[in-house]
């Protein structure tokens, strides 16, 4: 019953590391690919991303103002580009639970997302700002 207990014990501690290892950019690009992701912070809603064929994307910070963008593999990060914003946006992506984890490796002590829901539907965007 001893080495029963020790071998669950030991199972429980690998689950921490197994939950930690990085998405590669294929298992990331297997799930996201035609998704609308929703994402949190902090328990709040923090924006949605949609992802289109050939790692084209496209975010806005739920304000319905979207960017268009591209992601790439870097490493084991994965990187965006907007159209706005030249310089990549590096993220590293877990499974966690039945959702994504994403650590902001720009800044890894700031910004720690979390997928708070997804559907098929594409994101409300409305068109460019038009004034007098």
């Amino acid at each position: 019953m001893k080495h029963v207990a020790a071998f669950c014990l030991g199972l429980l501690n690998a689950l921490p590391a197994l939950a930690a290892e990085p998405m590669s950019a294929a298992e990331f690009e297997r799930y996201v690919t035609g998704k609308t992701l929703y994402f949190g912070l902090n328990g709040q809603a923090y924006g949605v991303e949609e992802y289109l064929d050939d790692r084209r994307v496209r975010w806005s910070f739920l304000d319905g103002k979207c960017k268009d963008g591209q992601w790439y593999e870097e490493g084991e990060q994965i990187c965006f580009v907007y159209e706005d914003t030249p310089d990549p946006q590096c993220w590293t992506f877990f499974r966690d639970g039945d959702g994504l984890r994403a650590v902001f490796e720009n800044d890894p002590t700031s910004t720690v997302l979390y997928e708070a829901n997804q559907n098929d539907e594409p994101m409300l965007c409305y068109g460019p700002d038009v004034g007098v």
